[in-house]
């Protein structure tokens, strides 16, 4: 089980190649490359400032695969910019163009998984049967690139936000069932799960369980982050309340194939930068910790 992290705000704050040289100097066996910043939002789908949505964007992915294999560190997979669409068919076709081109430049970077977010533009509980069937069509209308580039997309557990109670409530994929539904449904080779360990917990759900239920096919890749079960705080597991012994040891009974992929952007935005590379040495020790406990 490889143990890697998002570059995330360690690019965001430094550079690609800075961010991954604190990766593999704090000892993680690999990086999550975040394409994230390829979408700001649906008023400004396209980032001019992110260099993957530059011409040359090609040179850039080879650039930086060629220095991750000089320091001996490799890209295991990476996230997709998000949402994958907001309802408006002109710039729903930038985002799908976006997701392609991410789908690209994780195949040149090495990765074998892409996270990429289900549509989760409407109202979940009044539309839960046409969001699955348009997430279907979506994520099988991106086998073709999968098969181009050589690369597995992973969808990932939603949730979305209750403005009139304040709340995180359910949203696609949010329960194991439905999780899994997605999954055999699709039933192609290409398409697997990311389980983001605390959107489980902000919906109240059982991680122990949900892990159990999807089983090591579904279940490929992971987000791990701890949660106060109200926020989605993205922050370094122990600080908050989920119970990552219970979390080890039902990875360890699905005897998960996957890697173990940290998400945990926000801790790296509480420090001065001169301090991250400590907090990332602290971040790998944690994850080699949870890795051991899953034996």
């Amino acid at each position: 089980m490889l143990l890697s992290t998002m570059t995330g705000d360690l690019a965001q704050t430094f550079s690609h190649k800075k961010a991954i040289k604190i990766i593999k100097e704090a000892g993680f066996d690999a990086f999550d490359l975040t394409l994230c910043d390829m979408f700001i939002n649906a008023k400004k789908p396209f980032n001019e400032n992110c260099p993957f949505n530059s011409d040359d964007y090609l040179d850039y992915a080879k650039d930086l695969r060629k220095y991750a294999d000089k320091i001996g560190i490799i890209c295991n997979q990476a996230h997709a910019p998000f949402g994958s669409s907001c309802g408006i068919p002109e710039t729903d076709e930038i985002i799908f163009k976006q997701i392609v081109r991410s789908m690209e430049i994780a195949s040149i970077m090495g990765a074998k998984i892409i996270v990429v977010h289900p549509k989760q533009h409407l109202t979940y509980a009044e539309n839960t049967e046409e969001l699955f069937n348009l997430n279907v069509e979506f994520y099988k209308s991106l086998i073709p690139y999968c098969e181009k580039y050589n690369i597995k997309v992973a969808t990932e557990n939603m949730w979305q936000y209750n403005n009139n109670s304040k709340s995180i409530i359910d949203s696609t994929c949010s329960r194991a069932w439905e999780f899994c539904k997605y999954i055999d449904t699709i039933d192609s080779e290409w398409i697997v799960g990311c389980l983001d360990i605390g959107h489980v917990s902000l919906i109240g759900a059982d991680i122990p369980e949900f892990i159990k239920t999807m089983g090591n096919k579904r279940l490929q890749a992971l987000h791990v982050h701890d949660t106060d079960f109200i926020h989605d705080s993205h922050t370094i597991p122990f600080l908050e309340k989920i119970d990552f012994t219970a979390v080890s040891k039902a990875l360890g009974e699905i005897d998960y194939q996957g890697d173990f992929t940290f998400e945990v952007q926000a801790i790296f935005r509480k420090y001065p930068k001169e301090l991250l590379p400590s907090v990332a040495k602290f971040l790998c020790d944690v994850g080699r910790y949870l890795i051991e406990q899953t034996k």
